[in-house]
């Protein structure tokens, strides 16, 4: 399963709590296969680097391999990234076994509001010419509304985190792609 959504939209939180939920599971999230690169390594900027958007690729690919990996031995496998648009029926490509996707979707507002809270400054490299955060947030919800409208798509923004894996978990058939 592929669970998406902006920065500050909840992934790492849903996703793990999910794959409790999915036992046996494994939870793989992008921020760690970013962190493998230790040195040498290109952060996504506006406009990203050639090395950032082929690291970035790799961490696609190595999310990919890692979800068949333990779906083949048995395991469920969450894998939470950032991934918009097109990307995303890229990265599902590039999976052969049964595909879910969620799709974490709370308004710009509440986006903007949690990365505040959390003080992780997510969005600074995506804040030109002094742009508030809501005006980050809003870039990003329009790259994730490029989306296609497969999968689940959850407007998580009064829910806690419990209740979004709640309703994943009943809507799971919606979940499913081919």
């Amino acid at each position: 399963m592929l669970v998406t959504g902006v920065q500050s939209a909840g992934k790492s939180t849903v996703g793990r709590l999910l794959a409790h939920r999915l036992e046996p599971a494994a939870f793989i999230e992008g921020d760690d296969l970013w962190r493998m690169v230790v040195a040498g390594r290109e952060d996504m900027a506006d406009p990203p680097t050639e090395g950032a958007l082929a690291q970035l690729e790799l961490r696609y690919q190595h999310g990919a391999m890692l979800s068949e990996s333990f779906v083949a031995a048995g395991i469920s496998a969450v894998h939470v990234d950032n991934v918009y648009g097109h990307g995303v029926v890229a990265q599902l490509g590039r999976l052969r076994c049964r595909k879910a996707l969620v799709v974490l979707r709370p308004s710009p507002d509440v986006v903007a509001e949690r990365d505040a809270a959390r003080g992780s400054g997510a969005y600074d490299a995506w804040r030109p010419d002094g742009s508030s955060l809501l005006d980050a947030a809003r870039r990003f919800d329009g790259w994730l509304g490029e989306t296609p409208p497969i999968g689940l798509w959850v407007v998580s923004s009064h829910q806690t985190p419990d209740q979004t894996v709640d309703w994943i978990l009943e809507h799971w058939d919606d979940a499913l792609v081919s």
